[in-house]
């Protein structure tokens, strides 16, 4: 809306792209934070190892995905608008996308790990495992 652009098919190709970019960073933060929360560590924990571990990757990555972006974003000539719809869809989407997933997907993990831990039935040991135990 600053550059005053439409929502045209460049734009949401765009997004589309950075909701398949977002998902790949998302899916690695929380991957490393439940390897980390298998080797004891509690949620919070966890979620920062992760995050910290997955931080410089997703940098390069982004960095490198909004730079190679530049040329669209200022592109000249024939066919230049939809170069430029594309490029500045991608280079915000991404800086913002990244900004956001570094910090929000972390404190998510834990949120949603906190919950479902409240919320998972206590087992209570049928019959036949109290009388193996000898405590019928």
């Amino acid at each position: 809306m600053l550059r005053k652009f439409d929502n045209n098919i460049f734009a949401q190709i765009g997004l589309v792209m950075l909701i398949g970019l977002t998902a790949k960073n998302a899916i690695l933060i929380v991957e490393f934070a439940v390897l980390e929360r298998k080797k004891g560590k509690d949620f919070v924990d966890a979620a920062l190892e992760g995050a910290r571990l997955r931080l410089r990757p997703i940098l390069m990555t982004s960095f490198a995905f909004i730079l190679g972006c530049v040329p669209l974003w200022t592109a000249k000539g024939a066919g230049a608008i939809g170069r430029k719809v594309l490029g500045t869809s991608v280079i915000v989407g991404m800086s913002a996308a990244t900004v956001l997933g570094v910090f929000l997907v972390p404190v998510l993990y834990v949120l949603v790990e906190r919950i479902s831990k409240k919320k998972q039935p206590v087992l209570e040991p049928s019959r036949g495992e109290r009388a193996i135990g000898g405590a019928a």
